[in-house]
């Protein structure tokens, strides 16, 4: 899918664009593919000058890969963007090219974070001035998009919390708890991820000297709302690992109940074992063995020795 963007009275306008002839025939200031084909690639070559390689979004993480410089002025920066949604949150690679003043950007899905920017960019004036301000409000809205995130890893951890610190937990809630909380450091680890990526992009392009005066304090801003995250995904580690900790107690807690039971009951059972067995030796001489007595009294006093360790354990407060 080919996305073309021109600027118009202030605001970032889309063009339909059907054939190479219509692209030829704009000046845009963002070029978006989304998974493009090879014709819609052969369309920005012939247009542009722009080569996109198959390889381009590929997993590569090393910075001389991600961020670099053509000869021929082309800037290419790699960055993952995040997609939070209940399914499967995940981190998506984008590849940018700048040059000559247009901005290209490369994915495989369509992605939060540019659906925001192309509907802010049609409601604010004056919100984009050239590619450069395209590029920044990207990694600006993406830290945006983060936080939006990382308040709803909040949310949840506070109604899992609830559930776990609140009443008392069975083994079947505190496995779906366990669940919800790995849930949610993933997706922590996700963002902690993506905003990491964003500071070395912006970074890239403060160091590039590639922005003017106002982009660049506009830099500067986005850099200081990504320590704030950093700090926030951080603090959400540390209650996810409590959160954690405290459900593997109670996890544990409850196990220990059982083993408890099975402890008192096998303690329990000894005496009666015992009496059992020295009435099961036999032996010539044993007086109970000739009375008509002899069988209830047995019954009765392995009655008493288990009566007497459970009336014991009950009054320590061992059972409950």
């Amino acid at each position: 899918m080919l996305n073309v963007f021109v600027l118009a009275n202030g605001r970032l306008v889309q063009e339909e664009i059907e054939d190479a002839a219509a692209l030829a025939r704009t000046q845009p200031v963002w070029v978006d593919l989304e998974t493009p084909s090879p014709i819609e690639k052969g369309w920005i070559a012939a247009r542009f000058g722009v080569t996109i390689p198959e390889n381009i979004v590929d997993d590569d993480l090393e910075e001389s890969a991600r961020f670099y410089e053509e000869d021929n002025g082309e800037l290419h920066i790699r960055s993952d963007f995040l997609i939070d949604d209940d399914v499967a949150p995940r981190n998506v690679r984008v590849a940018f090219i700048l040059k000559d003043g247009v901005l290209f950007s490369v994915h495989g899905e369509d992605l939060p974070v540019f659906r925001l920017l192309r509907l802010r960019a049609r409601r604010i004036p004056a919100l984009i001035g050239d590619a450069k301000d395209v590029l920044l409000k990207l990694y600006d809205a993406d830290a945006e998009y983060s936080a939006d995130a990382l308040e709803g890893i909040y949310d949840n951890l506070e109604q899992v919390s609830a559930r776990v610190l609140k009443q008392d937990i069975d083994d079947q809630a505190a496995g779906a708890a366990l669940g919800a909380i790995a849930k949610e450091e993933d997706l922590n680890g996700r963002i902690r991820r993506n905003v990491m990526d964003t500071r070395r992009a912006v970074s890239f392009m403060m160091r590039s000297r590639m922005l003017n005066a106002e982009q660049f304090e506009e830099a500067r801003q986005i850099l200081r709302d990504i320590d704030s995250l950093d700090s926030h995904t951080a603090f959400l580690f540390d209650k996810i690992n409590f959160l954690m900790d405290a459900t593997v107690g109670f996890i544990n807690i409850n196990q220990n109940k059982i083993i408890k039971i099975f402890s008192v009951a096998s303690v329990a059972l000894l005496p009666p074992t015992l009496i059992a067995s020295i009435y099961g030796m036999n032996f010539q001489h044993m007086p109970e063995l000739g009375q008509t007595w002899g069988y209830p009294f047995a019954l009765g006093l392995m009655v008493a020795s288990v009566a007497a360790p459970i009336i014991w354990f009950r009054r320590k407060g061992w059972l409950r």
